[in-house]
């Protein structure tokens, strides 16, 4: 179906993609593993015609290709759901699924249609929502089934796939499974990005690894696995992947929340945050834990309930204030709330702690020898940090976000999905940082849908459902199947 032959892309301080060949069949998964920065993205972008190749080609079916925007990849069947979403949130889920095509009678849209044959591509992905319902309250799991549902809505024969599981519970996992079972029956070809590598093992008929924007291999599944997967993206064995726990914390707690409600998302939840301790806060999408956060932090109003930080009660009702209090919150969603992707690396490191290096003209000295600091702390391959954000890789944007709010030096952090769409070794590094910073007294709240990822690496996990706390599991409790028992009120109790 697809072949690509030579693909070369660079960009500013980058060579992103270096001699690339690959191949699709028809009716295959075939998927593309490698670490932050090896050229993943890249290659679909240029597939999907968002990008276009400094070299090399594309062959389609045997005929050379070269799409310069979307509409000609889509036209020729080929289709993208991005890690990043690319939704209108002020426009409906069937607006968005047929924005710029939509469907019309006489002058006017049709909007009856629109809705139908909205609701029938809803139903392939097994959406809980309705095509009238606006996409700005959803959730970013709700957002991820609409770009496939809109992608499906185009009829390719080439599906590209980048992290489509990232925010989905394990049941959506598995109805999109299906899904890609289904159309692997009608010949559709999927080219399938993810960093969970046993996801590859599952769904996958080949993988292909890149790094550092070179071709390593392609392997049939049934030849490799998820530890050889991991080696060949990094080059290296890895080893101990969660870090050593500091030691159990004691003494007074350094955030306690008591009892705040957030109207249909949240109901009187109360837990407390010692200093030096990594607290999980599991639960299936929807349980409020996202809700939950943004309360805390000043970004989603209160109807009761009170927060206090060291033992006094503080009122917060921006994200300023939380800190002014010492409380920095990393958002799930980077691009919406977490960077400003037309500004630089360095811009974005230094924005929320501008004050630090601007009295009042911006001290450019101050500010390079900071950037430098947390790039080279947190493993950021940034090329020129006076270039685009826009222009990194998804993982080194989240490095990128974490640090711009340890810059201000936070004594409680939340991090809502600090891993997702990073790979095994950023995901490491990240480990590690959360690690250290909590061996130097930080409490840290970590929230994940990843339950090994809370097991690995958390004192505590906390599980809540419907806004509800449902209870908290420690040391040898913490399983994949307490945690589910809990979050899925599978039983009265954990087992």
């Amino acid at each position: 179906m697809l072949e690509v032959k030579g693909l070369v892309k660079e960009f500013p301080s980058v060579r992103a993609l270096d001699g690339v060949d690959l191949d699709l069949r028809a009716g295959e998964v075939h998927g593309v593993v490698g670490e932050n920065g090896a050229g993943k993205s890249t290659l679909m972008k240029i597939l999907a015609g968002i990008y276009q190749a400094d070299a090399g080609e594309v062959l389609l079916e045997g005929k050379a290709v070269r799409f310069r925007n979307t509409g000609e990849a889509i036209a020729s069947g080929v289709a993208m759901i991005h890690q990043e979403l690319n939704l209108v949130d002020e426009l409906s889920v069937a607006e968005n699924i047929f924005l710029g095509r939509e469907p019309r009678k006489g002058p006017a849209l049709d909007r009856q249609k629109m809705s139908v044959d909205a609701q029938a591509f809803l139903n392939e992905v097994h959406s809980p929502f309705g095509p009238d319902v606006k996409v700005g309250s959803l959730s970013v799991a709700g957002k991820q089934l609409v770009e496939i549902a809109k992608a499906l809505s185009y009829e390719a024969r080439i599906l590209i796939m980048d992290e489509p599981t990232a925010v989905l519970s394990d049941r959506e996992t598995s109805a999109l499974f299906d899904l890609i079972a289904r159309l692997k029956k009608r010949n559709v070809s999927i080219l399938y990005i993810s960093h969970l590598l046993r996801e590859m093992m599952i769904v996958c008929d080949r993988v292909t690894v890149l790094r550092d924007g070179r071709l390593i291999t392609t392997l049939a599944v049934e030849d490799t696995s998820p530890a050889l997967l991991a080696n060949l993206m990094v080059g290296r064995e890895l080893e101990d992947y969660y870090p050593a726990k500091p030691p159990f914390p004691s003494g007074s707690p350094a955030l306690s929340v008591k009892g705040i409600a957030v109207p249909r998302h949240v109901h009187e939840l109360s837990f407390d945050l010692l200093p030096g301790e990594i607290v999980g806060l599991a639960g299936l999408v929807g349980s409020g834990r996202t809700e939950a956060a943004e309360a805390i932090v000043g970004l989603r109003a209160k109807s009761a309930g009170t927060v206090e930080r060291d033992g006094m009660p503080i009122k917060i009702r921006t994200a300023r204030d939380a800190m002014r209090h010492g409380i920095a919150y990393v958002s799930e969603d980077r691009k919406a709330y977490g960077l400003i992707m037309q500004m630089s690396t360095a811009q974005n490191v230094t924005l929320a702690n501008l004050k630090a290096y601007a009295n009042p003209v911006v001290n450019g000295a101050k500010e390079r020898a900071a950037i430098k600091g947390w790039i080279d702390d947190l493993g950021v391959k940034a090329g020129n940090p006076n270039a685009q954000i826009l222009f990194l890789s998804g993982g080194n944007q989240q490095k990128v976000s974490v640090a711009k709010w340890l810059d201000t030096k936070p004594k409680v952090l939340i991090l809502d999905e600090p891993t997702r769409g990073v790979d095994v070794g950023a995901k490491r590094e990240i480990y590690n940082l959360i690690a250290k910073l909590a061996a130097e007294g930080l409490a840290c709240l970590v929230i994940s849908s990843e339950m090994q990822e809370l097991i690995g690496l958390c004192h505590r996990v906390l599980v809540v459902r419907e806004g509800r706390l449902m209870g908290e599991l420690a040391g040898d409790d913490m399983t994949e199947q307490n945690i589910m028992a809990l979050a899925a009120a599978v039983q009265q109790e954990a087992a």
